[in-house]
């Protein structure tokens, strides 16, 4: 961990439990989220969870991450409780020793993120970006994109120069022609294709699922299973909301992504929205995911997911 996260971390645990005090003695649940969580978003527009779990005397704390690494690492280091990241970032955590099970996942979404390329780009595949500079978020869950699409093309994860940029920085880098390529996942997607008319060489069709987990410290997660049932409550009841008002959630949650409406609804229609438990299907999948990272060495030890999935004990149900 570098000392600058270290630094914002500790800000983070800071301003956590500053708001205890000034929850007047409430209970605190404290979120990790990214901008990029659409639904979590609304949640945060709306208050409806606060006002879901002010019935169990807990008030809400939402802290915001650049992306699902930090927020990992906020999770591991006691800043969090509850967080919401895509497939990549739990396996990084996990190899490095994380503390936390994963007590739900958002269904498939493999529209949701793609390769792109600037709209005057040579390349027209997968294939013509042997020996090409692909920016990528290390770690997150388009590293996982960006292999199988390789693989498809038949290259290799040698064949192709990463650079690790997160998405503002690559963002920069891809505008003014330092990569050739930008692999990232929506609102960031749908933004550069509308503001700069980006053009797609492959999404995750046919190649990934992008499931997006909800994830908990192990603790908090045994003992307050109503809490993270509340949450999961109101993810779904948000999420069929959001659905039929795709045009009202996209205005609420443009101010707080800092993008226009009608590059948050593009992003909108490609995911589908409403948590459910994670079964050995998806532990599987994620699975293929964690030995894909190994055999790379792009994580330093093989890693069990099953050791990160909740017991009966506490595994929260969704039940709408």
């Amino acid at each position: 961990m570098t000392a600058s996260l270290k630094s914002w971390l500790a800000a983070a645990a800071l301003l956590a439990t500053t708001s205890i005090v000034a929850a007047q003695g409430s209970e605190l649940l404290r979120i990790g989220y990214q901008k990029s969580a659409s639904l979590l978003a609304l949640q945060k527009a709306q208050g409806t969870l606060e006002k879901r779990l002010a019935a169990q005397n807990v008030a809400v704390k939402w802290v915001e991450f650049p992306a699902g690494p930090q927020l990992l690492e906020g999770l591991n280091v006691g800043a969090v409780d509850v967080g919401f990241v895509g497939e990549a970032p739990p396996i990084f955590a996990q190899a490095a020793g994380a503390n936390f099970v994963y007590i739900g996942n958002d269904p498939a979404a493999p529209e949701a993120e793609a390769i792109v390329v600037p709209k005057d780009s040579p390349l027209k595949s997968v294939a013509e970006l042997k020996g090409r500079k692909v920016a990528l978020n290390k770690g997150s869950n388009v590293h996982y994109l960006l292999l199988r699409a390789l693989e498809k093309a038949g290259l290799k994860y040698g064949d192709i120069t990463p650079v690790f940029l997160p998405p503002a920085d690559a963002r920069a880098a891809f505008e003014k022609g330092a990569v050739d390529a930008w692999v990232i996942w929506d609102p960031f997607l749908a933004a550069v294709q509308k503001q700069s008319q980006a053009r797609i060489l492959a999404d995750g069709r046919g190649l990934v699922n992008n499931y997006a987990y909800y994830l908990a410290e192990r603790t908090y997660a045994a003992k307050r299973p109503q809490v993270v049932q509340a949450l999961f409550d109101d993810s779904v009841e948000r999420a069929a909301w959001l659905k039929a008002h795709l045009a009202q959630a996209a205005a609420l949650i443009a101010p707080l992504q800092g993008l226009e409406v009608e590059v948050v609804e593009l992003s909108l229609k490609r995911y589908q929205f409403g948590v459910v438990p994670v079964t050995a299907a998806v532990g599987a999948e994620q699975q293929k995911i964690a030995d894909a990272f190994h055999e790379l060495k792009l994580i330093p030890k093989p890693i069990r997911i099953a050791d990160a999935l909740p017991g009966a004990a506490v595994t929260a149900q969704a039940t709408k």
